[in-house]
């Protein structure tokens, strides 16, 4: 058994290595005309004055496309100030859809016809300068027809906020490949011939998750999915409500494709139970091999994350990397729980809505 429980850790550390390994250091952008950036926004947005400014020192130009459910006053003041590159579009309350499908269905109806590059991204990003460019890259270049960036949480304490951003690192440092990736709808791009290809906006139509529809529809039309891995982006994470957060993004995955969600949760069920027999019967060779894996993924991680990100940054998410130092049997089996947990109901709470969702598609929602 030891040397069962030496080869899973083994592959694990191999994982994060390969990460590690195809890391761009060329970090090559392109800055094409016609591109313009999605952005979904509550009505109660704030403006996102740190957002605005990092999307105004953007290494390559583009125009700014806000979707809003009704009256957003601070969308509106920023298209009142800057009318030649920002547009605003209201797209009502859904009925059928998730909230934030619906505002980008609305945005995609009103694209222009020179918008030729899309990009979407989320509110509560801190983007880097050479964001909209990276995506833009292999694009341009005809290496992919969706190209991705992948959340890295910035964990406000030590606590939960910092075991959530474990368990997401373990995610945002897989191995990926384009027969393999998922997109991310917080940082993802596409030409505007892949969106009416793909018939975007149906395919977004009575969903309830924007990138796992999109994901899974680029899947089925064999498009080449390509993950930017230098594009870790930052997103602060923090406040109540933590676990649902990462049960709800499970849920996602869940009820588009169990499938998927049974492969991700049987790979994770397997080091949580290596690490029950390690704590309980292995002794303390098996508990060296796993803690001595575990430090070597937190160091190559560690890389990965000065690499990838700002130093200030860095240091909020390096606070993840202590539990997986300190306890990495906490991460698997918290991972493992929101897995489970996130299986046992269709009910999805998200945006000040509640959801119930079969197959991916929306079947009942009301006010939360």
């Amino acid at each position: 058994m030891i040397w069962v429980w030496a080869i899973l850790q083994a592959l694990t550390v191999a994982g994060v290595l390969n990460y590690w390994r195809h890391l761009p250091r060329d970090r090559k952008v392109e800055a094409p005309e016609g591109a313009v950036v999605i952005l979904s926004l509550r009505d109660e947005w704030d403006g996102g004055a740190d957002l605005i400014a990092r999307l105004q020192g953007q290494c390559a130009p583009f125009r700014l496309l806000l979707a809003t459910s009704g009256t957003c006053p601070a969308a509106e003041a920023l298209g009142a100030r800057e009318p030649d590159r920002v547009q605003v579009v209201a797209a009502g309350v859904a009925t059928d859809e998730g909230q934030k499908v619906h505002k980008l269905r609305a945005a995609l109806r009103a694209l222009r016809p020179e918008d030729r590059w899309l990009v979407f991204i989320d509110a509560d990003i801190a983007p880097p300068e050479r964001l909209v460019g990276r995506l833009l890259f292999p694009l341009v270049r005809g290496k992919a027809d969706i190209a991705t960036g992948y959340r890295l949480l910035l964990p406000q304490g030590w606590g939960m906020a910092a075991l959530v951003g474990a368990v997401e690192m373990q995610l945002a440092t897989l191995p990926r490949s384009p027969s393999a990736t998922m997109p991310w709808g917080g940082a993802m791009a596409m030409s505007r011939d892949v969106a009416e290809r793909l018939d975007l906006d149906q395919v977004l139509a009575g969903r309830l998750s924007d990138d796992m529809s999109i994901g899974l529809a680029g899947w089925r039309a064999k498009l080449r999915l390509r993950p930017v891995r230098d594009l870790l982006v930052a997103s602060p994470i923090g406040g109540s409500g933590l676990l649902g957060f990462g049960v709800r993004q499970y849920r996602h995955i869940v009820t588009n494709s169990a499938g998927m969600w049974a492969l991700a949760t049987g790979v994770v069920a397997v080091q949580a139970a290596g690490w029950l027999w390690a704590l309980g019967w292995g002794g303390w060779s098996a508990v060296a091999i796993g803690y001595g894996a575990a430090w070597v993924r937190a160091g190559v991680r560690s890389r990965i994350i000065g690499s990838a990100v700002e130093p200030d940054q860095a240091r909020l998410a390096r606070r993840s990397l202590l539990w997986d130092t300190a306890a990495p049997f906490v991460v698997s089996w918290a991972h493992l729980a929101v897995q489970l947990a996130a299986a046992t109901s269709r009910r999805i709470r998200w945006g000040g809505w509640n959801y119930v969702v079969r197959r991916g598609r929306v079947i009942r929602m009301t006010r939360a």
